[in-house]
């Protein structure tokens, strides 16, 4: 069984995040009543089925939509899936949307309707500010890949319930429209959409529980959603895959070592009965704080240690509940990301389309100025200003996020290079030479950086060319080669702009980041009950040469491989063919993995 009479009291709160408060009805969240409410606070006393909420169906609590791409994979269809899953009583207020929990799945179009059919399910946690629809390409190439060996699997992306905050009315209108000014209305000058304005980024009272949204939440999301989608555990362990992306793998070592009855006796609840295996994407599979330097291992401390640290960082994540930063990472720039998604998918070649409708406020300029500036003093005077640097709006994503131009590994993808236009080695925010540093090198990628070298000049617009089409001058060769060129830049738009949850994150929950270092606090000691947990599952781990540095998982069933000229992003998002010829490396041998994990 997954409950057990001895420990309902220890897990009441954790039981009602399946058991109380609202219901799904054709798609939109409504008051349940309060007969509901208190019949499922008595069942917590007297115990209830797995996934069980009185006086709901499973398809009242459950919906499936569709979601429309123009990827190539045309063999792999995508659907989002919600699922009613409230949050404790004691959460502190929240929208209603916020009690669902949502997640895309690919299957292949000859697949099993039902999941439970299916010869394998992929269920991935999501990097640190990254959302479901980031997994788009490896997803779809993976399910394509593991049909072509004749096995029908399914990939899950997980989006977190912080999600629920953001409002992406604006992209998909402009999708919907052709017309990147209807986002830009929207989101900045007060336009309706469908009865709908836009009430602004959310901040205060309105991301305040978002304090409690740490490790235990999130590693429960994933078992309550297992469980209701899933309800077999034996099924569960025999077919299902955990796994992540960056902060997802060490979700996934949290998630594995759980125990979500609170008693170590009963084994159906343990977070790794709940997978036959787990696979890591650019990552390791690890509970515990994540390694900056290698060799330092987490401490063990005391709970008279750990507990007071655990307080402390609970005022900060009181204080500010939602990770951000002036400038360049924050629920607008974040945003921003979309719209520069949206921009390349509706026309990649039109010219300064982004620039042209981003509002002037210190926030977005900020940003503008911190990731396209070519040195200090640009940055600093704003003197040239990048909004006169003309560029074609595939030119401005890849200037955003490729790696020979986004400053931070963890935002970085290999999308090719800049056309033929001159440009000169960006010093601003990093220095030339910093990407071969020890330490320093992992966190901006291996990459050398460049940056336009004109601006305010419009006989010359910058323009960009895929992973697949570099050009042969010496100019390019200075920066790049094929080899490191991975992920198509109309496939990383698609990523950014088509589906219905988001690739960049907007509201990323400081607790989660600062639950990851209180592994010794009795808060987690208490769940966190199966230290073997990660070895007692197979493992892949795929590693980008370009990718985050970290160290060997430890684990003695691993199959570690390194992938060549990826970075950090371009595990997620690298093309299903490659600039070799051969098929894309990391879906491959995911979908080798999803065959045979043991």
């Amino acid at each position: 069984m997954d409950t057990t009479v001895s420990a309902r009291a220890s897990r009441a709160r954790s039981t009602l995040s399946l058991d109380q408060g609202w219901i799904v009805s054709r798609g939109n969240l409504v008051r349940s009543s309060v007969t509901t409410v208190v019949a499922a606070v008595l069942l917590v006393v007297v115990g209830s089925p797995a996934g069980a909420v009185p006086g709901v169906s499973g398809a009242e609590r459950r919906s499936e939509t569709p979601v429309v791409s123009s990827s190539p994979v045309t063999e792999v269809e995508a659907s989002m899936v919600s699922v009613f899953a409230p949050l404790p009583p004691d959460a502190l207020p929240h929208p209603p949307e916020c009690d669902t929990l949502s997640y895309l799945r690919w299957k292949s179009v000859d697949g099993p309707t039902d999941s439970a059919d299916a010869d394998r399910i992929l269920v991935a946690q999501p990097g640190i500010f990254e959302g479901a629809s980031a997994f788009e390409s490896v997803a779809g190439n993976t399910v394509s890949a593991a049909a072509a060996q004749g096995s029908y699997v399914e990939f899950w992306a997980l989006d977190r319930r912080s999600n629920c905050l953001e409002d992406h009315t604006g992209t998909r209108a402009a999708l919907a429209t052709g017309n990147l000014e209807t986002a830009t209305d929207y989101y900045y000058g007060g336009a309706e959409i469908d009865g709908r304005t836009f009430d602004g980024f959310a901040d205060g009272d309105r991301t305040a529980w978002l304090s409690n949204q740490g490790i235990e939440q999130t590693v429960r999301d994933q078992y309550d959603l297992l469980r209701f989608e899933l309800p077999d555990q034996k099924l569960r362990k025999e077919k299902v895959l955990c796994g992540g992306h960056s902060l997802g793998g060490f979700v996934t070592g949290y998630f594995a070592e759980w125990d979500f009855d609170g008693n170590p006796e009963t084994l159906d609840d343990a977070g790794y009965n709940q997978c036959g295996g787990y696979f890591a994407l650019d990552t390791i599979v690890k509970a515990g704080t994540p390694p900056l330097v290698r060799g330092i291992p987490d401490l063990d401390l005391p709970a008279a240690v750990a507990d007071p640290i655990a307080d402390l960082t609970g005022l900060v994540d009181s204080a500010l509940p939602v990770l951000a930063l002036p400038a360049v990472i924050n629920p607008e720039t974040t945003n921003l990301l979309a719209m520069a998604g949206v921009a390349a998918r509706l026309d990649p070649g039109g010219v300064n389309d982004l620039v042209n409708v981003l509002p002037n406020n210190v926030n977005i300029d900020a940003t503008l100025r911190a990731l396209l500036s070519k040195d200090a003093l640009m940055a600093t005077t704003g003197n040239p200003s990048v909004r006169t640097l003309y560029a074609t709006n595939d030119a401005v994503l890849g200037a955003l996020l490729d790696d020979n131009s986004q400053p931070f590994g963890f935002l970085q993808a290999s999308v090719g290079f800049i056309g033929a236009q001159p440009v000169v080695d960006k010093a601003f925010p990093t220095l030339p030479g910093m990407e071969t540093l020890p330490v320093v090198g992992s966190a901006l990628g291996d990459a050398k950086k460049a940056a336009p070298a004109l601006y305010g000049d419009p006989n010359t617009v910058y323009t960009w060319n895929d992973y697949d089409s570099l050009d042969s001058s010496p100019q390019t060769a200075r920066y790049t080669d094929s080899s490191s060129e991975v992920t198509s830049i109309s496939q990383l738009a698609r990523s950014l702009a088509e589906p219905p949850l988001d690739f960049t994150e907007w509201y990323f929950p400081t607790k989660l980041s600062t639950d990851l270092a209180q592994s010794s606090s009795t808060a987690i000691r208490e769940h966190r009950l199966h230290r073997d947990g990660v070895h007692r599952n197979p493992i892949l781990t795929l590693q980008g040469t370009g990718g985050i540095e970290l160290p060997p998982s430890g684990h003695p069933g691993d199959r570690p491989i390194v992938v060549q000229g990826y970075n950090h992003l371009d595990v997620l998002t690298a093309a299903r063919t490659q600039n070799n010829g051969l098929p894309e490396v990391v879906s491959t041998e995911l979908a080798r993995f999803a065959a045979n994990p043991s």
